[in-house]
């Protein structure tokens, strides 16, 4: 496990991040706060949160009870708050489950961080992150029906500059350290950059999007902008939602598995993502490498600066992860890792 800088910060971030998401639904709150002494004592610096999580599914009613179960471990250990990097994200435009469904305006962006601060029990998030852009975006398997050609530039980049400036006040103001972005793309980042530039305004430090051996969007053009500009990759996923694991292989359902809650893991089920996980276990074995651990070791072996998201359901999968952070993947075994990938290109 390493340091890296958070984008073009002083700031310095593990290459492993604890992610939170089933906090709350999946996860009780017991196990979670057991999680968070775990990765902190195994030497994790950077924990990720959003405000609409728990996850699997998202309701109503449970938006911000992962953020208040984070919040009470922190007040129950006032001590180590400084141990670790926070961040969490504002929701986007959404089905009603939170402000009503409301795009991020300067003032959702405002109110957004204050009730997260509260729910924290916290004065300073570290990374305050946008989840997903108003505009919209080809994530979240929209990528094959993309179509960004009803999108108005001007109304876009008066929407960043009025956000931009919400951010640099509660940057001024001591309530968020750092800007970030989730779920964005290349044209869409190089905006928010140019804006931070030209008007003297927080620039993006992070991009929180999908990757994984079986999601490498990321490789081509949001790669180069990352190297050039000096944002690092928050890779969520990178165990393609359990796939990688090998648990769903051959017809298997853990109950209360994410695929037992949701069905198709958001889209990533298919007959092409369990014939590429296979290609994955077999390279696993005959490398002698743990797949969980070489899932998540390709991930922050990238020519670009990553720090990579895994969340476990229990502690005991914790467990599991935490053993494998050390793992470095030969350089044959990444080669062997691309030659696989050429076979089985985006499978979901």
């Amino acid at each position: 496990m390493r340091q890296i800088a958070l984008g073009s910060t002083d700031t310095m971030i593990t290459d492993y991040c604890l992610g939170t998401m089933t906090w709350g639904n999946q996860t009780p709150e017991a196990d979670a706060h057991r999680q968070m002494d775990m990765a902190l004592d195994a030497g994790i610096t950077i924990v990720d949160t959003a405000e609409m999580y728990p996850v699997n599914p998202v309701r109503a009613e449970t938006v911000g009870v992962t953020e208040e179960i984070l919040g009470n471990w922190n007040a129950a250990n006032p001590g180590r708050r400084g141990d670790y990097v926070l961040a969490t994200k504002i929701t986007g435009k959404n089905a009603a489950f939170v402000r009503q469904g409301q795009d991020i305006t300067g003032a959702t962006f405002t109110a957004a961080i204050d009730a997260s601060l509260a729910r924290l029990k916290t004065d300073v998030i570290d990374i305050y992150q946008m989840h997903w852009p108003n505009r919209g975006s080809y994530h979240f398997r929209q990528c094959w029906r993309y179509d960004p050609s009803k999108q108005d530039r001007a109304v876009t980049l008066a929407h960043m500059e009025e956000v931009l400036e919400a951010a640099d006040q509660a940057v001024k103001a001591g309530k968020i350290r750092h800007f970030a972005l989730s779920n964005d793309s290349a044209w869409g980042t190089a905006q928010w950059l140019r804006l931070a530039e030209d008007r003297g305004l927080p620039r993006v430090q992070s991009i929180q999007n999908e990757y994984s051996l079986l999601c490498r969007l990321y490789d081509l053009d949001m790669a180069e902008l990352a190297v050039n500009e000096q944002v690092t990759l928050l890779a969520y996923s990178p165990l393609g939602a359990g796939l990688l694991t090998g648990k769903y292989q051959d017809g298997a359902l853990p109950e209360g598995s994410r695929m037992a809650i949701n069905g198709d893991l958001g889209g990533r089920k298919t007959e092409r993502a369990f014939a590429a996980v296979a290609a994955y276990l077999e390279l696993a074995k005959q490398h002698g490498v743990d797949p969980v651990h070489m899932a998540l070791a390709f991930t922050v072996q990238r020519p670009f600066a990553v720090s990579t998201i895994f969340g476990a359901t229990t502690s005991e999968q914790l467990a599991h992860i935490l053993s494998g952070v050390d793992v470095t993947l030969s350089a044959e075994l990444m080669e062997a890792i691309d030659t696989t990938h050429k076979a089985h290109p985006m499978p979901f």
